[in-house]
């Protein structure tokens, strides 16, 4: 049967449906910002290096509430951006050097659009792939290829940064290390609590930066369906930022240099709308306010100053908490349970698999499944646009761009619950599974197959976070 006689289903796109944007909230925010003098005239204005100082002040509190650290978030950890990508740019030009900074590690499958980003920086031909395993990043492998780094970098003589001149505000580190450790994309793994801690000492011991886009912690519930309550208020695990605050005397023990060696980005795309371009960083003060010294800060102004008026009043209000509790999770959770029931109807009886089926809260916009052999992702993708008007990510768009032989996604797929309408969900993975049943039937006739050439995926599309 031709797709085209079918509605298009559309589960690649990672974007809040519509109908999850909180308009009226934002409408009523903004509008109480522009009223007030108060408020709009600096929110019309380029504002401080660090950010609009009311929402930097509500962010730390609704943080502390949300993650409940060992001592509460000050203000002066966290700095206004304009999203997690923009930030991600920023952090590179003021914390890496592409001579001096050897390699860039990113856990794979990685969100691919990251790539583009570090390549801009100059880090083209020097990004890595870290495989992930039920507990996340693999630390193991992440440490043999970093002595393996070092040993390069001392035989070349690249011992001190190169393009960059010492500055008060930055530090240039040795290795970057991107992660989404909870609810990621596209696994939809959550990095354990013991494996973030190992990380966070292993990149104290190799001089590295752990970036990561905590952009999908608030998006979270039970992952039984029956359960009396849809929502969680509190993060089950705290981030690695809050771990390198506390752990082994943190950023201030003897020998380190207040910089510390994780920053959290965070954004209000997924929980507001990504139009806001609006987001934070958190970590030390002291790299919070080398974020804040980026040059096209201190020309431009704060990031999205005028915008950042409508989301403290957003957190002032409680609305958004409530947008959050009341609207978000409990919708993502029903749309989850549709999503995951067709794949155990129709998916896992023909060989699919899943990640961490064991977890008791699951979250983000994603589920990751494995492909039973010798089905291929990319001719899966192709087929269930062709018969069945169907789109979904084949995993090897997320490798690690210039390293995307260490890790095999060859058989992996993302589908996604967020953007499609909830009735097609169930629908989607239904004509999925005909696609998968069809495949395996024409493969039980002849093992002849064609495959796409390496480097021809037509699934490049543009996602954000």
């Amino acid at each position: 049967m031709n797709g085209g006689s079918k509605v298009l289903i559309d589960l690649l796109k990672g974007w809040p449906n519509p109908a999850l944007l909180p308009v009226a909230q934002i409408k009523a925010a903004s509008a109480a910002a522009l009223s007030n003098p108060g408020v709009s005239l600096p929110g019309l204005e380029y504002g401080p290096d660090a950010g609009y100082g009311p929402l930097r002040e509500c962010i730390a509190h609704w943080l502390t509430q949300f993650y409940q650290p060992l001592d509460p978030i000050a203000t002066e950890r966290i700095c206004i951006t304009g999203g997690a990508s923009q930030n991600l740019a920023c952090i590179l030009q003021v914390f890496s050097d592409s001579i001096f900074t050897r390699n860039v590690w990113m856990v794979s499958p990685t969100y691919y659009l990251a790539c583009r980003i570090f390549e801009d920086s100059g880090f083209h031909g020097r990004l890595r792939s870290v495989p992930e395993d039920e507990e996340g990043l693999d630390i193991e492998y992440l440490k043999k290829e970093l002595r393996k780094s070092e040993e390069r970098a001392e035989a070349e003589g690249n011992t001190k940064p190169t393009l960059k001149p010492p500055r008060p505000w930055s530090k240039i580190y040795r290795h970057l290390i991107y992660a989404v450790p909870t609810f990621a994309n596209p696994s939809s793994v959550t990095m354990s609590l013991q494996r973030r801690q190992q990380l966070v000492r292993v990149a104290r011991e190799y001089d590295a930066c752990i970036i990561t886009d905590d952009v999908y912690d608030l998006l979270q519930w039970p992952v039984n369906a029956t359960a009396a309550q849809s929502s969680i208020e509190h993060a089950r695990l705290p981030r690695i930022v809050d771990i390198d605050r506390d752990l082994d005397g943190g950023p201030e023990r003897n020998g380190a240099e207040g910089f510390g060696n994780a920053v959290s980005n965070g954004s209000f795309s997924k929980i507001a709308g990504p139009g806001c371009r609006t987001g934070w960083a958190e970590s030390t003060p002291r790299f919070a306010w080398g974020i804040s010294q980026v040059g096209s800060s201190r020309s431009g102004g704060a990031p999205s100053q005028l915008t950042a008026t409508f989301m403290a009043n957003l957190l002032k209000s409680g609305d958004l908490e409530s947008h959050i509790f009341q609207t978000l999770q409990p919708s993502y959770s029903r749309r989850y349970q549709s999503m995951i029931s067709a794949i155990e109807k129709y998916l896992i009886p023909l060989g699919v698999t899943l990640p961490q089926t064991s977890r008791d809260v699951v979250g983000g916009y994603f589920i990751w499944l494995s492909l039973p052999a010798p089905l291929e992702a990319e001719e899966v993708a192709v087929c269930a646009k062709e018969y069945e008007n169907l789109i979904i990510a084949p995993g090897p768009i997320f490798a690690v761009y210039g390293d995307d032989q260490a890790v095999d996604l060859d058989r992996k797929v993302r589908v996604c619950f967020s953007w499609e309408e909830e009735d097609f969900l169930a629908e989607g993975i239904q004509r999925l599974s005909q696609v998968i049943r069809r495949m395996q039937r024409d493969y039980g006739k002849s093992e002849q197959t064609t495959a796409r050439p390496p480097g021809q995926s037509s699934f490049l599309v543009e996602e954000h976070h």
